[in-house]
């Protein structure tokens, strides 16, 4: 690791290759928490590139736990985190909204590293039992809509480096991985990122795996469409800045999507939405992502047809249900 610090410090880049040799080595343990936060640091010095980004996805999908779900039309609907918002679990919620529109969604996602409320943390307080059990994950997909993949459960790099990255608390190259790695690899999938430079690797990548994804982006630095800016979409179809305001959605402020100063606090948002009982700008926030990701799905369907099905979706109590039968499901 050693020789492997000084190159980088020297601003060096890894091949595809080594970076994928790196991430083997670090799945393996190989590396103390130390080296690994100065090996992660380097990555907020200097942009990540293609072939870095691609080689420890490599590694990652090598060494992964696999999970059959009989290439089931799926999609992922994921943020990379790391945009320092603090927001509830906007992408968790819309996709019990997704899934109570009568659509699959497979679920990769872990323990909030930068934010106080990830996705297992807020899934978790509900009194979910994670697992690896691929029967139990068919079970849950096939009667709720939804399966949930805990990340370390199934990838050794991701949990070899928890305590460094919660140790840091702040985004590191691990955020960018982890919508790149779900096991399952769906091929459907939306995901938020929290810079232009980052749309574009993730556009770049998508296209090369064949992976139908809409990429999106909040202006104003969110990882998701916040409706708090102008956002943009990429996806099959192209790129597009939309406001608030073209698809009749009123302006959010930073202050009215935030998760709260626990997972409690993050809970009882999420239960709102699902609910049907959240503030407007919450709720709109959840229909948007939701609606794009059915558009994702769908392609065939305007915003508007979209926008009303995830709507329909939580005010005829169709993704509480949802949500009530996961958690039933994976007590």
């Amino acid at each position: 690791m050693k020789d492997l610090l000084y190159h980088m410090f020297e601003h060096g880049n890894l091949s595809r290759a080594e970076a994928r040799d790196v991430m083997h080595n670090i799945a393996d343990g190989r590396y103390n928490d130390c080296q690994l936060a100065a090996f992660m640091t380097v990555f907020l010095m200097r942009s990540i590139t293609t072939d870095e980004l691609t080689g420890f996805r490599d590694a990652i999908l090598d060494r992964r736990h696999p999970v059959d779900l009989d290439n089931v039309e799926a999609i992922d609907i994921v943020g990379t985190g790391g945009d320092g918002k603090n927001t509830f679990n906007i992408s968790t919620a819309s996709c019990f909204v997704v899934a109570g529109a009568g659509r699959k969604v497979v679920k990769h996602g872990n323990y909030g590293a930068s934010s106080v409320s990830g996705a297992s943390n807020v899934l978790e307080y509900h009194g979910v039992k994670f697992t690896s059990d691929t029967d139990k994950l068919a079970r849950s997909l096939d009667k709720s809509g939804v399966c949930y993949l805990h990340a370390p459960f199934f990838s050794p790099a991701l949990k070899s480096v928890a305590t460094a990255r919660k140790s840091l608390a702040v985004r590191t190259f691990f955020n960018m991985l982890g919508p790149l790695v779900n096991p399952v690899q769906p091929r459907h999938q939306l995901l938020g990122v929290y810079s232009l430079k980052l749309m574009r690797l993730y556009s770049y990548i998508a296209q090369n795996e064949g992976i139908a994804c809409t990429v999106v982006h909040s202006l104003d630095g969110y990882d998701e469409i916040s409706l708090t800016a102008p956002f943009k979409i990429s996806g099959s179809a192209g790129e597009r800045i939309y406001t608030p305001d073209d698809l009749g959605w009123n302006t959010a402020t930073q202050n009215e999507l935030r998760g709260g100063e626990t997972i409690a606090d993050a809970a009882a948002i999420f239960d709102s939405v699902l609910d049907g009982k959240a503030t407007q700008a919450q709720e709109n926030c959840v229909i948007a992502n939701s609606a794009f990701s059915l558009i994702t799905l769908d392609p065939k369907l305007s915003i508007e047809e979209a926008s009303d099905i995830a709507c329909e979706s939580i005010h005829s109590g169709a993704a509480r249900k949802v949500f009530n039968k996961f958690c039933e499901i994976n007590r």
